[in-house]
C-alpha cells in the first residue's frame, strides 16, 4: 500500500491567496482536509483588473493567515505536515515571490521538504486530486491567462497539443465584461447576462476553425464584440439591457464553438498515439462555465470518450491543486532547497516551442 502523505500547499499565483491540507493514501482520490481561499476582488473592482503590486502586498500580508486557519480547519499542526508545496510559477511575480518566500520561512523553521509547484500543474493533476483519473489523459486547461490542450503522463510529463496564440478565454470573457459595463471577474458576469440573451442574435467569428491545428485565438473575437456594440449604440443610441444580454449570448457561444471542435481535433490526435477509450479532462477557471462544459460533453458523447471536471471550487485557482500537485512530485522524489525562485513564465511542455503572448494572469505557456 502507498505510503498516506500529508501536504500543505500555498497558492499566490494572481489573486487568490489560499493554503489548504490535502492527504492521499494511494487508493483512489486524495481528500482535502481544508482550503481556505482570501479573494481580492474588492480590491481590484475599481481599476477593472487585477493591480500586481496590490496583489503582491495583500498576498504577503494574508499568507500566514491563510496557512494558519487551513490548519485549524484541519485539526492538525505544521508537525503532521510531510511537505509543504508552493506555487513557484507562473503568474504575477510579486505575488509569486510572497509565497515561495512564506514557504521557504515555513520550511526553514520546521526542517520540512519544500516542493515547488507548476501552478499550470496543479490545474492539470486536478482531475487525479477528485477522481483519480489514471495516466495518460486529455486536457483542456482553460483559465484567465491560460488555454491549452495537454496529454499528460505524469506529475512532470506533459505534451501540448496546442494552445492560444494571444488573449486566454478568460481575458477575452474580462475584456468583454468591461467593454459592456458588467462587473469582474468577467466569466461569471458574462454568463449570468448569456442566460437571458439569444445566441443567434449577433453571429460572432469562430477564429482558426479553418486550420487543422489545435490552436486557438480569441483576441479577434474582442473586437468583433466592441464593433458589434458600436453599432447598435449608434443606431438606437445606447444598449438595452436585452442587447448586452445578447452580445454576451453570441460570444459565449463563439467561445464554447471554438473549443468543441478543437476538443474534437485533439481527441483524434491523441487516440492516433494512444489508442483506447481516453479521459478527457477540463480544469481551470473558465472550466467553471456551464455553457462550455455543456459543449466538451456532448463532443465527449459523440465522440466515445469519458468526460471528467472538477467541482467548480477547484476549477478556479486554489491551493488544494498545489498541494495535491506536490505531493505527486514528493512521491517521484521531487525535492527543492532554498535556492527554489519564484518563475513569471514556465510551461508544462519543456520540449515544444512558446506560444506568443503574455496573459494578464501569467505568461503563456
Amino acid at each position: 500500500m502507498t505510503q498516506s502523505l500529508t501536504l500543505l500547499g500555498l497558492e499566490s499565483s494572481c489573486d487568490d491567496t489560499a493554503a489548504a491540507v490535502v492527504r492521499h493514501c494511494g487508493d483512489g482520490p486524495a481528500e482535502v482536509l481544508s482550503s481556505v481561499i482570501f479573494g481580492q476582488a474588492e480590491l481590484h473592482s475599481a481599476y477593472g483588473g487585477v493591480v500586481p503590486e496590490i496583489a503582491a502586498r495583500a498576498h504577503a500580508e494574508k499568507l500566514d493567515h491563510c496557512v494558519r486557519d487551513a490548519l485549524t480547519a484541519a485539526g492538525l499542526h505544521l508537525r503532521d505536515m510531510d511537505a509543504i508545496a508552493v506555487t513557484a510559477g507562473p503568474g504575477l511575480i510579486g505575488g509569486v515571490i510572497s509565497g515561495v518566500m512564506c514557504a521557504k520561512g515555513l520550511a526553514a523553521a520546521t526542517g520540512l521538504p519544500l516542493i515547488g509547484v507548476n501552478h499550470l500543474a496543479g490545474h492539470a493533476l486536478t482531475p487525479r486530486l477528485t477522481d483519480a483519473v489514471p495516466y495518460p489523459y486529455l486536457m483542456l486547461l482553460v483559465s484567465g491567462g491560460h488555454c491549452q490542450y495537454l496529454i499528460v503522463r505524469g506529475p512532470e510529463d506533459f505534451t501540448r497539443l496546442g494552445g492560444t496564440i494571444d488573449d486566454a478565454p478568460g481575458e477575452a470573457f474580462d475584456k468583454t465584461a468591461r467593454l459592456l459595463g458588467l462587473p469582474q471577474p468577467g466569466g461569471p458576469s458574462v454568463q449570468d447576462d448569456a442566460e437571458n440573451g439569444d445566441p443567434q442574435r449577433f453571429r460572432f467569428p469562430r477564429p482558426l476553425l479553418d486550420r487543422p491545428d489545435c490552436n486557438l485565438s480569441f483576441s479577434g473575437l474582442k473586437t468583433a464584440l466592441m464593433r458589434m456594440r458600436d453599432q447598435v449604440m449608434a443606431e438606437k443610441g445606447g444598449l438595452t439591457r436585452q442587447d448586452r444580454a445578447d452580445l454576451c449570448a453570441g460570444f459565449q457561444a463563439a467561445i464554447a464553438d471554438v473549443l468543441a471542435e478543437k476538443t474534437r481535433r485533439a481527441i483524434r490526435i491523441y487516440l492516433e498515439e494512444n489508442p483506447g477509450t481516453p479521459t478527457v479532462a477540463v480544469a481551470g477557471g473558465v472550466a467553471a462555465n456551464t455553457a462550455i462544459r455543456a459543449a466538451l460533453e456532448t463532443v465527449c458523447s459523440e465522440t466515445g470518450t469519458a468526460f471528467t471536471a472538477p467541482p467548480l471550487a477547484l476549477c478556479t485557482d486554489n491551493a488544494a491543486m498545489i498541494a495535491y500537485a506536490g505531493l505527486e512530485r514528493f512521491r517521484i522524489g521531487g525535492r527543492d532547497d532554498m535556492t527554489l525562485s519564484a518563475r513569471p513564465r514556465w510551461p508544462l511542455d519543456q520540449s515544444s516551442p512558446a506560444m506568443l503572448g503574455s496573459g494578464k494572469k501569467g505568461a503563456k505557456a
